[in-house]
């Protein structure tokens, strides 16, 4: 999938770089820096966007080419703010069925304290 249509330019844009690629664990780090706010902190929307390209990425990997995963759900707690560094994110199934997938996905700050917990739902269309 990946090598056919790249990780996209959002991906791109805000410097994710991929460091797990299972369908048991998918991870990836991305930069505070150009993904701040107006104040400094770290943009809820990148680290949701974040969240929501590692769930997405992994619910890719279970369908393996059978299925489109679409999110249709997704929804994340910001416990902390992030100024500086990179923060890392960890994606884990909840559930891995035929139609839908979930997951849970942690993101991390360098010295491994929480920003965010997230989870994403994926609705797996098979060709017609």
């Amino acid at each position: 999938m990946l090598s056919s249509h790249g990780v996209g330019t959002l991906v791109e844009k805000l410097g994710i770089v991929f460091t797990d690629m299972e369908v048991e664990r998918v991870g990836a780090t991305m930069p505070v820096g150009g993904n701040t706010q107006v104040v400094g902190l770290l943009h809820g929307g990148a680290t949701a966007a974040l969240a929501e390209t590692l769930g997405s990425f992994a619910a890719a990997l279970h369908a393996a080419g059978r299925a489109r995963p679409v999110g249709v759900d997704l929804n994340i707690t910001h416990h902390r703010g992030a100024t500086d560094g990179s923060v890392r994110g960890l994606c884990t199934p909840l559930h891995l069925g035929r139609s839908s997938t979930s997951h849970l996905i942690e993101v991390f700050d360098e010295a491994g304290r929480r920003i965010a917990t997230a989870r994403i739902t994926n609705q797996l269309l098979t060709p017609r």
